[in-house]
């Protein structure tokens, strides 16, 4: 199985850049393509959040049409730049969102990997919190199925990233979010986006991850004190690899027209020097 992580597409209203600089529905493009252009089945595609820039209507109007080019099935989780009730209304045939402003938490349950998929969104926050209800409600989920392969998904990554400025914008549960994982050994993978950049760390016994984004990335930058900046380098996404013998695998593609690919060895089998 295949799980394609696309991330914090920022999408904005037609001629409009992020920042006065990013093209997001062009990068969104670009990244469509690329990941329409991968040799291997993708099995289905989840979008971890910061789906538009600012949760108005008319973008996420605009996000649809961009999805309406994917020929695999994908599932949508807000960030804290999204707006619930804009969300629904723009995808009414995505029953799993929910309904009214109740947060947008859901399980995944038709592929080998259960994916259970959370909702940080603090609206009118740049940090993020999954709060009691939820926190119960994901406890009984892991409960349920204590033996299968299990992906959790959460836009605010639950583990410092030593970027001051985003890490000031964090998960403020995440030590009761990080107990609940730690119990239930059946959690292969935490994944996130927020951050604008791809790190894996060690966290609740097991790996936590977050994802490029598709459009601008979160300059790296690790000191303290740093300023909040953005660079404009390759987007990208993730490929996460699923099998009940290896775990989950993640490789990051990097979105680009790149040369290539080239042959190793020759027409007889050797080496090319």
């Amino acid at each position: 199985m295949i799980l394609a992580q696309l991330t914090d597409m920022h999408i904005k209203d037609k001629g409009l850049l992020a920042y006065q600089k990013v093209d997001t529905s062009a990068a969104l493009e670009a990244a469509l393509a690329h990941l329409e252009r991968q040799s291997c089945k993708i099995d289905v595609v989840l979008f971890t959040g910061d789906l538009v820039d600012s949760g108005r209507a008319s973008e996420y109007a605009r996000l649809r049409v961009h999805l309406e080019a994917l020929n695999t099935p994908f599932f949508l989780m807000p960030g804290n730049h999204d707006d619930r009730t804009a969300l629904r209304a723009a995808f009414p045939d995505h029953t799993y969102l929910g309904h009214e402003d109740e947060p947008v938490y859901y399980t995944i349950e038709q592929y080998p990997l259960r994916i259970i998929a959370l909702d940080s969104l603090m609206p009118g926050r740049g940090e993020g919190q999954l709060g009691t209800l939820q926190l119960n409600w994901l406890a009984e989920r892991l409960a349920e199925q204590p033996n299968r392969p299990t992906l959790v998904a959460v836009h605010h990554p639950p583990f410092p990233t030593f970027i001051g400025h985003m890490d000031r914008l964090g998960l403020t549960d995440s030590a009761t979010f990080e107990d609940i994982i730690t119990r239930h050994k059946q959690v292969e993978r935490v994944i996130s986006g927020h951050i604008h950049r791809p790190i894996f760390t060690r966290w609740a016994g097991g790996i936590a991850s977050t994802a490029p984004s598709t459009a601008h990335q979160v300059a790296l930058d690790l000191r303290a004190d740093a300023s909040s900046a953005f660079m404009l380098e390759p987007a990208g996404y993730q490929l996460h690899h699923f099998t009940r013998a290896t775990g989950v695998t993640t490789h990051t593609a990097l979105v680009g027209n790149w040369p290539g690919p080239f042959p190793f060895f020759d027409s007889e089998g050797r080496l090319i020097e």
